[in-house]
């Protein structure tokens, strides 16, 4: 099945440590597929592009999946794409899921084979698509990345989907909330939305619908520039099951 508008799940988190695997679906990851209606088996695609296509992380989800009871198939752009068909790959999933890494090479190789058309399509036809950190900020124009080395930069170059800056990892990577709040209010980025870990924006086509989380006590905010400063509003995330 496929969510009833385009929708995004946006996050800091969504993967932790199995039970008797090496990783296991956490809530987010959960609640990805939930939003898209799924019944009986659901279908997971996850695209590893920004972490360098490891195929090793790729048999952790698939085990993770195994014991979640969702099937999980891999979409790798090395060294070449599983099919010239991206859209219609995708579209036999309900879901998307997008690990972390470098932000910089994932938009460079998506635009090169051409998936981020046909995730572009996947989303206005209702595949959920969902993501930990790299695989947060592609969906916006733009946010803070270490894809260059240790000190953040400013990606702009988002796939846009969501006309709006995102900050990830925002209370546990002490670059990430003073540049983001700085680029926001000198406004080389434009408002956006910000994570905790564990946290996750839900967006239904351009809106957000809320922001949810997995770990108790953490946060998302919204934060805007005003008269050459920048203003943040913590948004409370509502809890997810355990």
């Amino acid at each position: 099945m496929t969510a009833d508008a385009p929708t995004i799940l946006a996050t800091s988190g969504g993967v932790q440590r199995g039970e008797r695997s090496t990783w296991g679906f956490a809530p987010l990851i959960d609640f990805a597929i939930e939003l898209s209606g799924a019944t009986g088996r659901p279908r997971l695609c996850y695209i590893g592009t920004a972490g360098g296509d490891q195929r090793y992380q790729a048999a952790w989800m698939s085990e993770a999946g195994a014991a979640a009871g969702v099937s999980v198939s891999y979409l790798p752009l090395f060294p070449m794409p599983p099919t010239a068909d991206l859209a219609g790959f995708l579209l036999e999933h309900d879901a998307v899921w997008v690990g972390g890494g470098s932000v910089a090479n994932l938009l460079a190789l998506w635009r090169l084979h051409g998936l981020d058309g046909a995730i572009e399509a996947a989303w206005r036809a209702g595949v959920v698509l969902a993501g930990v950190s790299a695989g947060s900020i592609c969906w916006h124009l733009g946010g803070t990345t270490d894809s260059f080395g240790p000190d953040l930069v400013t990606v702009h170059n988002g796939l846009g989907f969501l006309p709006y800056a995102n900050g990830v990892h925002y209370d546990s990577e002490p670059q990430r909330r003073p540049l983001f709040q700085r680029l926001v209010a000198e406004g080389s980025l434009p408002e956006g939305y910000a994570t905790d870990d564990g946290v996750g924006l839900l967006y239904r086509g351009t809106t957000l619908v809320e922001a949810v989380t997995e770990i108790r006590g953490k946060g998302a905010y919204h934060v805007r520039a005003e008269d050459g400063s920048a203003v943040e509003e913590r948004i409370e995330p509502r809890l997810l099951r355990a």
